[in-house]
């Protein structure tokens, strides 16, 4: 299919054949973007991480490879419909605007089928060969995803990152429950460990592409309540995890290297936090700095987590 110079009416894209060129030849990696390759990443380390702390080192590999992959598929999905939804609103980001869907490269009708295929796939293996919960746990992901997240909040209110959050809280706890069919303490623990790093992990973004989401007519917290007002609510949530981790570490499911560990990086996140409330800071570059350290500071912990599981 040809890439045109501007976006397409999505009705006449659907309808309209397009030919193709050596350059813009629709290809798999296409349909890898959609699905969008680096939240599938963290989301299935994160997965992995859930089940092996369920697991305590005693490792069920085929109902990991299953839990990996009905996670994966379902993840993906989700991706799919968010970019099928957001396609208007992803021409007006300079981020998004080059993307498939808004170039029109790729049909939407397609772009929906291959999202519905995924999301199939994705939650047949999960209920077959996983287990109900295990089944339940994607599909109530993928709902606050497509549903609560895409379809209504983020295009209606600030609490779009906030009650968003429970989509991606959800994959630990996927793997989590796929090894021992049941919601327990772990699981609650780590459902909240995600639920609480997320916020200040986007809102960190969204004050560098403020006026990006602004122009798109997204009403997140810093477009709505500016800047200032999002660094403060950013706190609440770094403090709320400080405790996490000693609650994990109370009940039996990590060790002393983990806690420690999560608790000194925890505060760091927290000074980092802090000091952009300073007078001079600069925004971009201060949101910058948090957003990165956000993504590291989940790798980090996660990988704490499977190496200090107890046994």
């Amino acid at each position: 299919m040809k890439r045109v110079s501007k976006p397409l009416n999505y009705a006449a894209s659907e309808a309209s054949p397009v030919s193709e060129s050596a350059e813009t030849r629709v290809t798999w990696r296409d349909f890898l973007t959609l699905a969008k390759p680096g939240i599938l990443r963290s989301n299935l380390f994160v997965t992995l991480a859930g089940f092996w702390l369920a697991s305590r080192w005693n490792i069920d590999w085929l109902n990991l490879l299953f839990t990996l992959a009905g996670t994966m598929l379902i993840v993906g999905a989700s991706g799919v419909f968010n970019n099928y939804l957001d396609r208007e609103m992803d021409t007006k980001m300079e981020r998004t605007k080059n993307r498939a869907l808004p170039t029109g490269k790729i049909a939407p009708s397609v772009v929906l089928t291959y999202g519905i295929v995924l999301g199939v796939l994705g939650l047949t293996i999960l209920f077959a060969f996983c287990g109900v919960l295990t089944g339940i746990c994607g599909a109530i992901g993928m709902f606050a995803y497509v549903v609560l997240y895409t379809m209504w909040l983020k295009r209606t209110s600030t609490w779009s990152t906030s009650l968003g959050g429970i989509s991606g809280a959800m994959p630990p706890v996927i793997g989590y429950v796929a090894v021992t069919n049941t919601i327990d303490m772990g699981a609650v623990l780590l459902f909240l460990w995600m639920f609480l790093w997320q916020p200040p992990h986007f809102w960190a973004l969204g004050i560098r592409r403020v006026e990006e989401y602004r122009a798109a007519g997204f009403p997140i917290l810093p477009v709505v309540k500016g800047i200032r007002r999002t660094q403060w609510q950013m706190l609440p949530y770094i403090v709320l995890l400080l405790p996490v981790p000693i609650l994990m570490y109370a009940y039996g499911y990590v060790g002393m290297i983990f806690t420690v560990a999560s608790i000194a990086i925890t505060v760091l996140w927290l000074f980092f936090a802090v000091k952009g409330l300073a007078k001079g800071q600069d925004p971009d570059a201060w949101g910058k700095k948090v957003f990165m350290y956000s993504i590291y500071y989940m790798m980090v912990t996660f990988l704490l987590m499977i190496i200090d599981t107890a046994h």
